[in-house]
């Protein structure tokens, strides 16, 4: 039923004029003229009770309404603060980018100039030797250790503070036990520099120099016997350029995290140095050479960084497997060294999925006088490799280093690829024997087969096949010369 605007107001104002005394007032309008009666009749319907409203009640009224304004106001208070606490998170999250990829975990600051990324390495690996069931060192017996070792566990920490300034921190948790690996600030505001202070890789042999994840065998060559003993990781500074087609560096280094326990002597001191050049560089087309350098005085003790995890008199051997601990070359340990000298020759070719190369190193030891017949010594290793990828991959080159291959089409039963494969051949040869020190003579061929699953995981099989060995501290029980083959396996994550 509708009403007049009329008749509502006659009601309003019929309702406003009662007396204070009266508590309500039924009021009545006529469906057809519409006209408003205080008393019911025909065709009369009642509109309700009017009451007038007293100052208490309008009072009470206000009151009300300003508790629910005030409540309303609190609650606006406390979705703005809501509001904003959102709007700050949104702002964090995009001043920081979060990724995780083949790289590890990675933190971006959106200005670019703070960076962090953990990542990290396992190598888990089996090893089994042939031929060394009868075999002595000296009167005792001798005998290669067959089994399986996680032969690394690394995690690491790399960063940029500043844009200008970057940071390395690398632990290995191998063998059971932990070794700090690298540990180092470096500064790289100069265009093409950067300088290097703390515990690092000194600067000798590309084999040396590269990252375990990257080579094509298991372990390095016979010329590594050299290298390791003297010029692994130590604590120093060093300064480099990379370019392109050629890099350059040299450093200053004292001795390894781990110290010698004896105090009462001095450190030693070296001093390394490695240029590269690429007269040819381009994508899958690389001709690489390279030389280094590296002098070394040892501490008062007579011992080097040896393997850049412990302080030892100088010592060159080379292990069949990491596990094995059957050394068929092994100098033992050097007495009265006075200094180490070594020069290093690099070349290598990359021409799409084939590579070729090798490297030789010299070392001369001079010796103090204070013992008769001790003379100088000289030694010398070398390796000649090359590698075929049956897939067509090409291995990368960059500023001096070669890097492992990335699998054009990742291992996938659903999709029926399976990744890349690499083919790869190796011979080496050490010669440790020098006036008096008859550490042995000895040539070793490795054959290897890699698996790359995708760019984090690899499966490695090699095969060493000793293939002349002479002087060897090791015999076999009528006095021969040993012939000891050795089969591994690793499964390989990193990222």
């Amino acid at each position: 039923m509708k009403l007049t605007k009329l008749a509502l107001a006659m009601a309003s104002v019929i309702g406003a004029g009662l007396a204070t005394e009266a508590l309500a007032l039924d009021l009545y309008v006529d469906t057809k003229t519409q006209q408003i009666f205080a008393e019911p009749g025909k065709g009369r319907v009642k509109l309700g009770s009017f009451e007038k409203v007293g100052e208490a009640s309008a009072q009470q009224g206000n009151a009300e309404l300003k508790a629910e304004i005030e409540q309303i106001k609190e609650d606006l208070a406390l979705k703005n603060n809501e509001l904003k606490a959102l709007d700050e998170h949104m702002k964090v999250a995009e001043e920081v980018k979060v990724k995780m990829g083949k790289k590890g975990v990675e933190f971006e600051s959106a200005d670019k100039d703070f960076k962090f990324r953990m990542g990290g390495r396992i190598h888990a690996d089996a090893s089994y030797s042939s031929g060394d069931d009868n075999l002595v060192s000296g009167a005792n017996h001798a005998e290669a250790s067959d089994g399986t070792e996680i032969r690394r566990a690394r995690i690491e920490m790399v960063g940029t503070f500043w844009k200008d300034w970057d940071f390395k921190s690398q632990w290995d948790f191998g063998d059971n036990k932990v070794t700090t690996k690298d540990m180092y600030i470096q500064y790289s505001g100069i265009k093409d520099f950067h300088i290097t202070a703390g515990q690092q890789k000194q600067l000798f042999s590309r084999e040396l120099y590269e990252s375990s994840n990257d080579l094509m065998f298991m372990e390095r060559s016979l010329m590594n016997s050299l290298a390791e003993a003297t010029v692994d990781r130590a604590i120093g500074l060093s300064v480099a350029t990379a370019h392109k087609d050629w890099t350059g560096a040299v450093g200053i280094y004292g001795e390894t995290v781990t110290p010698t326990t004896d105090t009462s002597v001095d450190e030693g001191w070296g001093i390394s140095s490695r240029w590269t050049f690429a007269p040819l560089n381009e994508k899958t087309h690389v001709v690489h050479l390279g030389i280094s350098g590296n002098y070394r005085d040892p501490n008062q003790g007579n011992q080097v960084p040896e393997g850049g995890s412990k302080q030892a008199a100088l010592t060159l051997a080379s292990e069949t497997s990491h596990m094995s601990n059957l050394k068929l070359i092994n100098t033992g340990g050097i007495a009265n060294v006075a200094a180490i000298k070594m020069v290093g020759l690099e070349a290598n070719y990359l021409n799409g999925p084939f590579t070729v190369g090798g490297e030789y190193s010299k070392m001369w030891v001079d010796r103090k006088t204070a013992s008769a017949g001790d003379s100088n010594l000289d030694f010398s290793a070398w390796y000649a490799e090359a590698s075929y990828t049956l897939t067509g991959e090409s291995r990368k080159y960059k500023k001096g280093k070669f890097y492992k291959l990335s699998p054009k089409q990742k291992f996938s039963l659903k999709n029926g690829t399976w990744g890349a494969w690499e083919l790869a051949g190796r011979y080496s040869e050490a010669d440790l024997n020098s006036a008096d020190i008859t550490g042995g003579q000895m040539s070793l061929l490795t054959v290897a087969l890699n698996w790359y699953i995708n760019d984090n995981v690899r499966f490695m099989a090699d095969y060493n096949k000793t293939l002349d060995l002479s002087n060897s501290p090791i015999t076999t029980v009528g006095g021969g010369d040993p012939n000891v083959d050795t089969f591994m396996l690793r499964g390989q994550l990193a990222f």
